[in-house]
């Protein structure tokens, strides 16, 4: 059953009702979505938001990391997130190099995620290296979610996925530019793989929503990546993740049983079928039997038939 309450449940979910949760301490779920099913069955259950991640490049697409998905990409999924979720907050993620390059370039894609991917708000990753953008996108009326951290695009620069922010010094830097984001204008931040405690330092400090992606329980709200709850992504699962499903054995075992049914003419039995009336099919026999008599004697009848 939802979390909210019947009278809110059909509540649409903003920027600004995600800043009252952070007021009054209620917690914000989050999950990622990318297609329409997922979406409508995340509104029904009473997400608070759904972010259209470029995660969708490994776990919907296949590939070994975010970087190879595009604005096309984005723009399509979220365009099927948009059509099945009408209560939820939704966040269409910029993919790799859609805001780098320049400002005017990162104002106007995340313009196309509002614009033709139905999306509520944008999130880009980076620091204060982002501000310039971050500002510009917001003064064109777009909400922006921060992500720092652990932050996929940045994958070969930072190492491989490791966790951020273990030292003091790095712990400060991604402090300053948690609150450099929120003075940019941002709505919310998201923080990825980040020790609990720098965390929580982080959520006590900022005046806007803190999500976590395995950063604790100290955040303003957590979000995780739909396939990993689910048990639905077999490459591997992050140690953060806590399992509510096995989709993906599920589904091996029902494919396995159609298969089976298929080779053994089990399926599909009567009950799958649709059957002709019987006086219309002895008058289609006639038929079949007054045609082929009708080309043997003039010759014209197919081998089969002779």
């Amino acid at each position: 059953m939802p979390s909210d309450s019947a009278p809110n449940a059909a509540r649409k979910m903003t920027t600004h009702v995600w800043q009252a949760k952070k007021v009054h301490g209620e917690p914000i779920t989050m999950l990622t979505g990318y297609d329409y099913p997922t979406a409508v069955a995340l509104d029904r259950a009473g997400i608070d938001g759904i972010l259209v991640g470029d995660s969708l490049g490994m776990v919907v697409l296949g590939y070994d990391n975010t970087l190879p998905v595009t604005m096309q990409d984005m723009i399509h999924h979220c365009r099927a997130v948009a059509r099945g979720a009408k209560r939820a907050l939704l966040v269409g993620d910029l993919p790799f190099m859609s805001y780098q390059a320049s400002v005017s370039e990162a104002t106007r894609n995340a313009g196309r995620l509002m614009q033709k991917g139905g999306m509520d708000a944008v999130k880009l990753e980076g620091g204060r290296e982002r501000v310039p953008a971050v500002r510009s996108i917001v003064e064109a009326g777009i909400p922006v979610m921060g992500h720092i951290g652990l932050t996929p695009q940045s994958v070969h620069q930072l190492g491989g996925w490791k966790v951020q922010g273990k030292s003091a010094v790095a712990a400060r830097r991604l402090i300053e530019d948690a609150l450099i984001l929120e003075d940019a204008g941002c709505f919310s931040v998201l923080i990825e793989a980040v020790p609990e405690e720098l965390a929580a330092l982080i959520t006590q400090r900022l005046a806007v929503p803190v999500i976590s992606v395995g950063a604790g329980a100290g955040c303003d709200g957590q979000c995780l990546v739909v396939h990993d709850v689910l048990g639905f992504f077999d490459r591997f699962t992050p140690h953060f993740v806590k399992r509510y499903g096995d989709i993906f054995s599920h589904m091996s075992e029902a494919f396995g049983a159609y298969i089976d049914d298929v080779r053994s003419r089990r399926f599909p039995a009567p009950e799958h079928s649709h059957a002709m009336d019987a006086q219309e099919y002895r008058e289609l026999v006639r038929e079949i039997e007054m045609l082929e008599a009708e080309l043997e004697s003039e010759g014209t009848a197919p081998d089969r038939l002779q």
